[in-house]
């Protein structure tokens, strides 16, 4: 798939976004000087950001944990967060390293039927000078999900079906979308976010 760019500087995929993408948090701080005391080039350091919020940050519909968490420093506190939660932890973390990083989407099944509905799924984009962007999904991995930080070939979370209506965005975002947020914030736990996710961009 052909990327698309939402905005042409790199510069302004390097932005905080507040309150949501803070990376001069006490927290956010602490995390990113971790990640830099282990690794020495950006991709190294994009790999352990990506396995940070991949592992770390426990997806609440797996767990069952009614928290919403929206901003990266709160899913960083809590540990916890649903697709969109874990895409602000990995943006943030990049940007806080001088590392470009932007939102992508999909339009998935929300249970994998038609009957079901549709939901927006979230995921990002990294740039790295040597290889350009190319997209990770922290989604976090559990049996039939298998994500890695790999830029040759995509391993996200959901295998895209056209032929049952998903859609795979190209899009890369240099903010989370407004409909995205809008949804967390209205959202008494994360099993009503469930349903209440956008369906489309």
């Amino acid at each position: 798939m052909k990327l698309v760019v939402e905005s042409n500087r790199l510069n302004d995929y390097l932005k905080e976004i507040a309150p949501y993408i803070v990376y001069t948090t006490r927290l956010i701080k602490k995390q990113i000087k971790e990640i830099e005391s282990k690794a020495n080039s950006p991709f190294e350091k994009a790999k352990i950001a990506f396995e940070i919020a991949r592992d770390e940050i426990k997806h609440s519909f797996d767990t069952g944990d009614p928290n919403v968490t929206i901003s990266a420093d709160d899913a960083l506190q809590k540990k916890e967060g649903i697709c969109f939660a874990k895409a602000h932890v990995l943006a943030t973390l990049l940007r806080g390293m001088g590392i470009p990083a932007g939102f992508c989407y999909q339009r998935v099944l929300r249970k994998g039927t038609m009957e079901s509905g549709y939901a927006l799924h979230g995921l990002n984009a990294v740039f790295l000078k040597e290889i350009g962007w190319f997209r990770v999904d922290p989604r976090g991995n559990k049996q039939g999900i298998n994500t890695q930080f790999t830029f040759d070939i995509e391993l996200l979370a959901y295998p895209i079906r056209t032929e049952l209506g998903e859609v795979d965005y190209p899009n890369i975002f240099v903010a989370p979308l407004p409909s995205v947020i809008l949804a967390m914030q209205n959202s008494k736990n994360s099993q009503e976010l469930f349903y209440n996710r956008p369906e489309v961009l």
